[in-house]
């Protein structure tokens, strides 16, 4: 049966959203009393402020700024979200920006404020700020804030709160322990077992009928606008800067020819022995080895006897320079005066008495400025290139940084301009569905597009595998709207009849309720009721401790087994319109945690847990009383429904 509820309980919504950086701790803490807040009008505030604790203010910019990362974060799982969709969370958020101001206003008041150092160690450690290195990059430091929308001082200051976390908050929450006789009881309760029958009256047995008329689709459109709304749609306008761009950049002669001078020796030629040398201190020994090698067989075995082995006296290939640094300008006069296959010495070396064979004479032709050019002007072109892509981009840059539009920025520079058709936050396209974002935009640069707000200054993006930049601006913003009935009229009616069956599988289930609670049996209820297609009653069997295996996700049935007391009935939705359960409760079986130990120590780290946290809680609690908070009701009130509604 539980497989029935984990089957029936999933459902199409995104999952549950952190909010970056401070606030994804301080919202779990943000069920503080919120009595201890004094509420005021305008008065007493500054424009744009929200809420002070102590000399610290939160300020509407603040609370955008915080909303714009919140809202690409949830588009990472929900592409189409919107601003309204974060509606269950704008007080959460409002509080973890209040708490995390008292711990701030709380550390100055104190004198606990992070040092700087300790600051610089927490932004090193965050990968996106490393280069190629590994090692700390001023460059991707400053790539990341762009990324993020923060300045310096806002990531500064939300490390000093990360970091007041720990100081002050951590400790508190990790130092409480439950005693065991506290912890039992509620282990026991986790082995309570309820006993009981469920029914489904579905709405599928209720889908007869006639079809919509008009009026009846107007009307019940007009009533649920809010299911039919279009995400909201945006135009990327997109000027490339490819490496194509500069693909015509070309060296001078003049660099071609200072190239080949600078790499004379490259090009002059030159030749190289490969070599075996024994370096012998004792004189006699060294005649010993010449001789052996200029009556034949291998340089090899004619070291051997004097412990040298094969690789001992393998030296390879040997350039005359290479050869005097080794053994000095006497032996490689010697040595590249003789042919191929002589034995040279015993004579005199830095290391001792040197006997050299030379294997093999290796010669490379040198080349003339005329030879040389075409691989010169390959390897010039590339460096050019890149540099001349640099030069372009630093320019783009500084004509946005002079408040130039994107058209005067594409214009001056030649950049090739594409305009997308609107798009929604997963980069498709409503109007034009067999549209294709190319594969280079269809990650930081679709992000970013949807980051933006209406009039930002336009972008200038790297594109990954080295497919050079793009600049963004954006075009026309569609605001979340409801789409036409005209439209989407099969879609309206086939809702309009599963809310028709919906309310008819209600109403029948209702009946059933009714004669159940007047003490008929559930399944003699059913089937006075003459419901087409529904089940009989299935039983129910669980422990309290069993719903845990469900993770969070508990069946309305389950979680109503669990409210009623035995001998009582209750009606509850099944997911998705899908019909209405019938929940009866048989009986109740306490649980004892005796016999399994192991469960009450889990119990009681559990309930640590929650009472570190509660009292995490209470200390944010006392701050606010020591320092005096107070919110401007009717500011937020305005900002919520400029951010949440558009107003």
């Amino acid at each position: 049966m539980l497989s029935f509820f984990r089957r029936l309980s999933k459902s199409k919504g995104g999952a549950a959203i952190g909010i970056l950086f401070l606030v994804i701790m301080l919202a779990s803490f943000a069920v503080a009393d919120v009595n201890n807040f004094k509420s005021f009008g305008s008065g007493g505030f500054n424009q744009g402020v929200l809420a002070k604790v102590g000399k610290e203010q939160v300020t509407e910019a603040e609370l955008s700024q915080t909303m714009q990362r919140q809202l690409a974060q949830l588009r990472q799982q929900k592409p189409d979200a919107t601003y309204a969709d974060l509606a269950p969370q704008f007080e959460q958020i409002v509080n973890g920006l209040i708490q995390a101001k008292t711990l701030k206003a709380y550390a100055i008041a104190h004198g606990m404020m992070p040092p700087k150092k300790a600051i610089d160690a927490e932004i090193v450690k965050i990968p996106a700020t490393r280069g190629l290195d590994g090692r700390f990059s001023e460059a991707s430091y400053a790539q990341f804030l762009q990324q993020q929308r923060l300045t310096d001082a806002q990531l500064r200051d939300e490390v000093v709160v990360l970091l007041l976390q720990r100081m002050l908050l951590a400790p508190v929450a990790a130092n409480m322990r439950m005693p065991l006789g506290v912890a039992r009881p509620y282990a026991s309760m986790l082995l309570e077992e309820r006993e009981g029958q469920v029914a489904v009256i579905p709405s599928a047995a209720f889908k007869a009928g006639a079809a919509p008329t008009d009026a009846e689709l107007q009307a019940f459109y007009a009533q649920n606008r809010n299911r039919y709304v279009v995400p909201e749609q945006r135009v990327l306008r997109i000027a490339r800067i490819s490496p194509e761009t500069v693909a015509g950049v070309q060296p001078t002669d003049q660099e071609i020819a200072a190239y080949y001078q600078q790499n004379a020796a490259t090009y002059a030629g030159g030749e190289s022995r490969v070599l075996s040398r024994a370096s012998i201190a004792d004189q006699n020994q060294a005649n010993q080895v010449a001789a052996r090698a200029k009556a034949g067989g291998t340089f090899a075995a004619a070291a051997q006897p004097a412990g040298f082995s094969a690789a001992d006296v393998s030296l390879g290939p040997q350039s005359r320079a290479d050869l005097t640094t080794l053994a000095g300008p006497q032996v490689a006069a010697a040595v590249f005066a003789a042919p191929a296959g002589a034995v040279v010495g015993p004579i005199k070396s830095s290391t001792g008495y040197d006997v050299i064979k030379v294997e093999r004479i290796d010669r490379k032709p040198g080349k003339s400025l005329a030879e040389a050019r075409p691989e010169i002007i390959a390897k010039l072109a590339v460096d050019k290139r890149k540099s001349a892509l640099t030069d372009l981009v630093a320019k783009v840059e500084d004509g946005i940084s002079e408040n130039r539009t994107f058209d005067e920025v594409a214009q001056a520079n030649k950049l090739p301009v594409t305009q997308t058709p609107p798009l929604v936050a997963n980069g498709q396209s409503m109007a034009q569905p067999t549209f294709q974002l190319p594969p280079e935009y269809k990650t930081q640069l679709l992000k970013d597009a949807f980051s933006m707000q209406a009039g930002d200054d336009p972008l200038v993006e790297t594109l990954a595998n080295d497919a050079g930049y793009a600049v963004l601006a954006l075009g026309q913003v569609t605001p979340a709207t409801p789409a036409p009935l005209a439209q989407i009229r099969d879609r309206v009616a086939a809702d309009f009849l599963a809310k028709r069956a919906e309310d008819g599988a209600k109403a029948a289930a209702t009946a059933v309720l009714a004669k159940v609670t007047r003490g008929m049996p559930l399944a003699q209820a059913i089937k006075e009721q003459g419901i087409t297609g529904a089940p009989a009653p299935a039983p129910l069997k669980v422990r309290r401790i069993q719903l845990a295996q469900l993770q969070g996700q508990v069946p309305a049935p389950l979680q109503m087994l669990f409210s009623l007391t035995p001998g009582k009935s209750r009606m509850v939705a099944a997911p998705q319109g899908q019909g209405f359960f019938i929940v009866q409760l048989a009986k109740t079986t306490p649980g004892d945690a005796l016999g399994q130990p192991g469960l009450i120590t889990q119990t009681q780290s559990d309930l640590s847990r929650q009472t570190g946290e509660e009292i995490a809680v209470q200390f944010l609690d006392a701050a606010q009383k020591e320092l005096g908070v107070s919110r401007n009701e009717a500011a937020i009130a305005e900002a919520r429904k400029r951010l949440l509604v558009g107003g």
